[in-house]
């Protein structure tokens, strides 16, 4: 294990993915969620999805605990139990296709989504009232296997959540205590799966340091933010993973 450490130090794509990892964790601080939507396509576009999706799901799930226990009070329980439920019921289908689907048909897919997303939250749609058990297990089952097969949850969870009525205190408590959650699962998950590597724990660990100290930066710079900032940084990184992650642009990288 120390030469795996080692080597991930030594090799020369590490200060990219120390610097990609840094502001992901920024954002998620800042914002509850995001973290995969700036972290997923750059460390993919450097490392590849196999090694992207897991030390993501390491990091992120282990260094959001802390926060996700501090937001629980904040978050609307009624609301996140059948998201989480159906998120879970769908999380090993994502696992399935992250290992036996081909990687660039996912990523479209992805990315069509997210860009959906941004298009309806923009245009003013807006969830009115309290959310349908129904509408709340197609949600969570969505972000369930977004989870599984590319640790990008947040879309349906935005659309859902940041367009309704609840304020931008209770949207980021509820991602924060849902990511939890997922993320606990996902890791039990990954690892019957055979998906955790040498090279995975290993740059999980040495990105997940530098991670949790610029989410604990980002989670005090939210402190008395107005819910039209925290609305318009949520719009910024749904456009930036959506056009990101467009396999469209692959030869630039």
């Amino acid at each position: 294990m120390p030469e795996s450490f080692a080597s991930v130090v030594a090799d020369p794509r590490f200060p990219f993915a120390l610097a990609i990892s840094v502001i992901a964790g920024l954002v998620r601080g800042f914002t509850g969620f995001g973290s995969a939507l700036i972290y997923i396509p750059l460390i993919s576009a450097v490392y590849g999805p196999s090694i992207a999706a897991p030390t993501l799901l390491l990091f992120d799930t282990i260094c959001s605990v802390p926060f996700a226990i501090q937001c629980w009070p904040q978050a609307t329980r009624r609301e996140v139990l059948p998201v989480a439920v159906a998120a879970a019921l769908a999380l090993p289908v994502g696992v399935a296709a992250l290992l036996y689907v081909d990687a660039l048909i996912l990523r479209w897919f992805i990315a069509a989504l997210v860009l959906i997303a941004l298009v309806a939250l923009i245009t003013g749609w807006r969830y009115h009232g309290r959310p349908t058990i129904a509408a709340s297990l197609g949600v969570g089952a969505f972000a369930g296997f977004g989870s599984g097969a590319v640790q990008i949850a947040a879309p349906a969870l935005l659309v859902f959540w940041l367009g309704g009525p609840n304020s931008a205190t209770t949207v980021r408590a509820n991602i924060m205590v849902l990511f939890a959650i997922m993320g606990m699962l996902a890791i039990g998950a990954y690892a019957v799966a055979g998906v955790f590597g040498a090279e995975v724990l290993a740059l999980g660990f040495v990105l997940g340091v530098p991670f949790i100290v610029a989410m604990t930066i980002g989670a005090r710079w939210f402190r008395g933010t107005s819910d039209t900032l925290y609305r318009r940084v949520a719009y910024i990184i749904i456009a930036f993973s959506g056009l990101v992650s467009l396999p469209l642009f692959d030869g630039l990288r």
